[in-house]
């Protein structure tokens, strides 16, 4: 469960005011004291991250957070730092007491009515009496005599298959069991040490659990790979880094994409992103662009968001353009002082989280592309690489 990647867990957030016993209901899903709990308000501080194999879903990540009506100035640090939990939230439980639902909680289903996020209404202490009544829709449960928990498990899962009806596949459409993929993985100085990294890891297990036949290669052994198999690799996948070099070695029979590309679609939309890369012919002298990669890790000296995309981009545009590099969740406040954003491709974040940095970059008037959509734009293999996909035919015609 904890080898489980971030991004392809559940995300649920447990929210409300102080002293509901979010910490506590945590506890009681999970079956285990791994939140402290406490009767003094103001316990959970910053947002505390907690693993979980909710059956039948599968691994989920549980944030507890701290209470929404702390009026300190400290506290309400804290309550701004849960409400941006809520935005890479797959489903947020709001959990309110014998009291009902304040001016707090109303504000918090304000916010989520408007970012489309599912939530449930969860009254805890269902033990106490006069209650008041509340007429929102809700479950009643007791974090402290485990009262109607398994029902507030059914409620996630249910909520969850409405949202996810059908587990989302990396390859879906596009590959068939029986059929050879190579998967092209350069080994570089940027390539982890003693393994590859998530997308290709994710490529080559669905690959597995499809049935296809893959072979993984580095760059310069695709030459022989193609040689030994011919026309029977079905397509090929590569690291976008190389897709120049494996465009000119790869037959045009042979269906070509690139790994950043399937979480494009994996992930996100695909055909945003491709309308976004299109936007690189528009810059000019002074333009800032944004690059938001969703993880932290450590900056080598040829760090694909912080010194190759920026030097191909100046390169392909002739222009003198100026880059801005984030990490983590949140965008910049001054989002539409910039031309254009390129994210990474999202290997460590939700699809939430994706669709709604898409969204947002909508609501501003951004464009947005990826990393590997606009590497295949600036080195004109965009058209290829997109082909694969059976709904590029549809968006043609």
């Amino acid at each position: 469960m904890n080898k489980t990647p971030k991004g392809e867990r559940l995300s649920i957030s447990v929210i409300g005011k102080t002293n509901t016993g979010k910490s506590s209901l945590i506890n009681a899903l999970i079956g285990q004291n791994v939140s402290i709990v406490s009767e003094h308000p103001g316990t959970t501080t910053d947002p505390v991250v907690r693993s979980y194999e909710l059956i039948p879903i599968g691994p989920v990540t549980f944030y507890d957070t701290a209470g929404l009506d702390d009026q300190t100035e400290l506290g309400q640090k804290r309550i701004a730092s849960a409400m941006k939990v809520l935005n890479r939230s797959d489903i947020v439980l709001l959990v309110v007491d014998e009291i009902g639902i304040t001016k707090e909680d109303r504000r918090v289903i304000e916010k989520l009515l408007k970012a489309q996020i599912p939530y449930l209404i969860v009254r805890n202490k269902s033990e106490l009496l006069n209650k008041v009544t509340i007429e929102e829709e809700h479950i009643e449960v007791s974090a402290l005599n485990q009262e109607n928990i398994d029902g507030l498990k059914e409620r996630i899962v249910n909520l969850q298959k409405e949202i996810n009806p059908e587990n989302r596949q990396i390859l879906e459409g596009i590959v068939s069991p029986g059929q050879v993929v190579v998967l092209v993985i350069p080994i570089d100085t940027s390539a982890p040490k003693g393994r590859v990294i998530l997308p290709q890891v994710q490529v080559l297990r669905e690959c597995l659990d499809i049935g296809a036949i893959s072979i993984s290669v580095r760059d310069f052994e695709l030459e022989q790979t193609i040689e030994l198999f011919g026309d029977k690799i079905s397509l090929v996948v590569t690291d976008s880094q190389a897709v120049e070099f494996v465009n000119k070695t790869v037959p045009s029979n042979i269906r070509l994409t690139t790994f950043s590309t399937l979480f494009a679609r994996y992930k996100g939309e695909l055909f945003p992103f491709v309308e976004g890369a299109e936007v690189i012919d528009q810059l000019e002298n002074g333009d800032e662009v944004l690059v938001a990669e969703a993880c932290s890790h450590h900056v080598m000296g040829d760090d694909i968001g912080k010194v190759k995309l920026p030097n191909w981009i100046r390169k392909y545009t002739g222009k003198d353009i100026k880059f801005t590099v984030v990490n983590g969740f949140d965008f910049p406040e001054d989002l539409e002082k910039y031309k254009l954003v390129i994210h990474c491709g999202g290997c460590m974040i939700t699809a939430k989280e994706i669709h709604r940095r898409i969204r947002e970059s909508k609501e501003r008037q951004v464009p947005i592309s990826n990393y590997g959509i606009l590497i295949s734009k600036i080195h004109g293999v965009l058209d290829r690489i997109v082909s694969v996909f059976p709904e590029s035919k549809k968006e043609k015609n």
